[in-house]
């Protein structure tokens, strides 16, 4: 229960509020000292070339950092803040690691800098092709463009026309999504593969000959063990972007069953988690 004597300012106690002062500074400290001792482990890894002909943003690890804090986190501060506290440290570790910058699609601005920090360099385009070109000329690290959504025009399918496996969708946001958010807002394209997690969900781009019923595809990808979270199609239908459990690789066996569908994966992304409200105590 409160104390009293630090919430009601009729029975304000000063030696208590000193106390409680002198605390907060001694937690501070030692929360100063390890983020600088994180920041140091960075250094360290970036000067040894640790990383070296790897991709200093590794999306499936640092949704496992976020799991791992979430599970164990209690008490009065929201799940939300501890998301936003721990992604600018980690997108402070990226700075440090690598000439690490953001294109992203006008609109998607907000998520991009509360997933990767507010002082990471980001650049805002007014359409998907202009994103993707910033990122296939090496202008930025990734690129963040908006949810793929049913009926999209063709200039904003970016889904339909990407260079995979060039560029590849590696992680969706926000990572925490708020109270009755189903599917994400955004995705991360980059020029690597998304690394696995225990929890990742698999894009599939297909192209259906005219005429296929939903339910023919529905049908054909869970026979060839790729059942469908969900189906987007592009204007006209004929593409069309499949969500499945796990991510896919090119050279799965079961796409073999799938060749009349043209599957090809696009990447894919650790599963999002829910802003649940957290136990009071442990």
């Amino acid at each position: 229960m409160p104390d009293p004597a630090l919430t009601d300012p009729s029975v304000v106690h000063p030696a208590a509020l000193l106390a409680a002062r002198a605390e907060f500074d001694a937690i501070d400290d030692a929360v100063h000292d390890l983020l600088m001792r994180r920041a140091a482990l960075s250094a360290a890894l970036a000067a040894q070339g640790m990383k070296a002909g790897g991709a200093s943003f590794r999306p499936g690890r640092e949704a496992m950092i976020l799991r791992r804090l979430f599970a164990r986190h209690a008490g009065p501060m929201p799940r939300a803040d501890v998301a936003r506290l721990w992604r600018e440290v980690i997108g402070a570790s990226l700075r440090q690691q690598s000439d690490f910058s953001v294109a992203a699609m006008a609109g998607t601005e907000g998520l991009a800098r509360g997933h990767f920090g507010l002082d990471t360099p980001l650049r805002a385009h007014a359409t998907p092709a202009a994103v993707l070109a910033a990122l296939a000329a090496g202008e930025c690290s990734v690129a963040v463009l908006p949810s793929p959504a049913d009926g999209e025009p063709p200039e904003a399918a970016w889904w339909a026309g990407l260079d995979v496996p060039r560029v590849q969708v590696v992680a969706a946001l926000p990572f925490l999504m708020r109270d009755g958010q189903l599917l994400p807002s955004a995705l991360v394209v980059a020029r690597f593969g998304a690394d696995a997690t225990p929890r990742d969900r698999g894009l599939l781009r297909l192209e259906r000959a005219p005429g296929t019923a939903r339910e023919a595809m529905v049908t054909a990808m869970a026979a060839a063990g790729l059942a469908p979270l969900r189906l987007v199609f592009s204007a006209g239908g004929l593409r069309v972007l499949a969500e499945v459990k796990g991510l896919v690789a090119a050279g799965d066996p079961r796409l073999g069953s799938l060749a009349a569908l043209r599957a090809v994966p696009v990447g894919g992304y650790a599963e999002p988690e829910a802003d649940l409200p957290q136990a009071a105590g442990r």
